[in-house]
């Protein structure tokens, strides 16, 4: 019987982290996974314990979005900010090796483990410009609109690299995914506009 209960949690923990991801013990344990059992699955090469308490399947590749949710839950009052943001609205071929999180001024530096995060702080107003909330893998997880995006990009030019700011600025336009009228008030808004106002006339001008 108890061999039984064994082979139906290691289904259920495989199954769960295919659906996932990836999940921390605790997650696994509510959903009826013990840790007896997560050690077993670990010492035969089946999951991978990326960091503590956190687990995938060895031959798994996480999405970016799932790292975007977990992060989520480790900084509940970050912002998914820059290359980050921007590949989620899917305004850059880049693809950034950390989660790139705003948090306030003030806000205690979190210590990650995993994912790889790049902590970036914030002025109070320019972090609750533009915030919307996607759910990714049940979690909501705070993400800068595109137009702001495109707009911190500039702000934090020297961080993301001016190319990488230029690139979201011409497919945000192109894309339609934000008006430059939207772009024009963010940067008014968190001082960028005598920056980025020559460049955004030259792509608005060249039809993006």
């Amino acid at each position: 019987m108890a061999a039984t209960a064994e082979i139906s949690q290691r289904d259920r923990a495989v199954e769960l982290l295919k659906e996932r991801g990836a999940m921390r013990r605790i997650e696994l344990s509510d959903a009826g996974v013990h840790p007896e059992t997560l050690s077993r699955l670990v010492e035969e090469g089946i999951l991978t314990r990326v960091s503590r308490g956190l687990y995938q399947l060895t031959d798994a590749d996480i999405v970016a979005a799932h790292d975007l949710a977990e992060v989520a839950k480790l900084v509940p009052k970050g912002v998914i900010c820059l290359i980050s943001a921007l590949q989620f609205h899917e305004l850059t071929l880049q693809t950034p090796s950390r989660v790139w999180v705003a948090i306030g001024p003030k806000a205690r530096k979190p210590k990650i483990e995993y994912p790889p995060t790049r902590i970036v702080r914030f002025g109070e107003r320019a972090l609750s410009l533009g915030v919307q909330t996607h759910t990714i893998d049940g979690v909501p997880v705070p993400i800068f609109n595109p137009a702001k995006t495109v707009v911190d990009c500039f702000r934090f030019r020297k961080a993301v690299g001016f190319d990488v700011a230029l690139e979201g600025l011409h497919n945000v336009v192109k894309s339609g995914k934000a008006k430059p009228a939207e772009i024009v008030q963010y940067a008014r808004d968190t001082r960028i506009w005598s920056v980025l106002r020559p460049y955004l006339e030259t792509v608005v001008a060249d039809g993006a």
